[in-house]
């Protein structure tokens, strides 16, 4: 299935980047998408790091999201700033979750104290850990840092009538209506 222009999108769309803050569910939605319309959805997350929490170099990744981006289908779950232009000279359409910080926040904690609690592995089997939630360079930590930011550029795409298509999201029920209509 290809997007198209029956739900007010310009053209077919085949290569897609669901945007957001950390905890508003990117992966979850993208991985949605994938299944809806049959568009290979590639896991930023298991692009970016390796086992034992280690991160792929950053010239690795780019290669890597160089690869996928080359590609005439593709769902993408976040682009991380050193490789962003790779993603961006081939979106065709970017989804936009623009959710209020405490229920990115409450989302996100959530799900790291369940992936805690019953030891659920997350990308390239690393597991969440109470240090990883709560320490120096803590998930919640980045939430805080990356919030502004990336709010800010979601209405700068948004704004741009050269950029991608933008679709932006303020509720997890309007994007959940939107992959039903799919």
């Amino acid at each position: 299935m290809i997007i198209g222009d029956d739900l007010g999108i310009e053209a077919p769309v085949r290569r897609v980047l669901v945007f957001g803050v950390t905890g508003t569910g990117k992966s979850t939605l993208a991985a949605q998408l994938s299944e809806r319309t049959d568009l290979p959805w590639h896991a930023v997350d298991d692009l970016t790091w390796q086992p034992d929490w280690v991160p792929v170099p950053a010239e690795e990744q780019r290669r890597m999201i160089r690869e996928v981006c080359a590609g005439d289908a593709w769902v993408l779950d976040h682009a991380y700033g050193r490789w962003l232009d790779v993603v961006l000279e081939r979106v065709q359409l970017i989804v936009a979750l623009d959710y209020p910080r405490l229920l990115s926040l409450g989302r996100l904690l959530r799900r790291c104290v369940i992936n805690i609690v019953a030891r659920r592995p997350t990308c390239n089997g690393n597991f969440e850990t109470w240090r990883k939630l709560v320490g120096h360079d803590s998930i919640v930590r980045w939430h805080f840092q990356s919030f502004a930011g990336k709010r800010a550029q979601i209405r700068r795409w948004a704004a741009d009538p050269d950029g991608p298509q933008v679709i932006v999201f303020r509720r997890p029920a309007d994007a959940e209506r939107w992959l039903r209509e799919l």
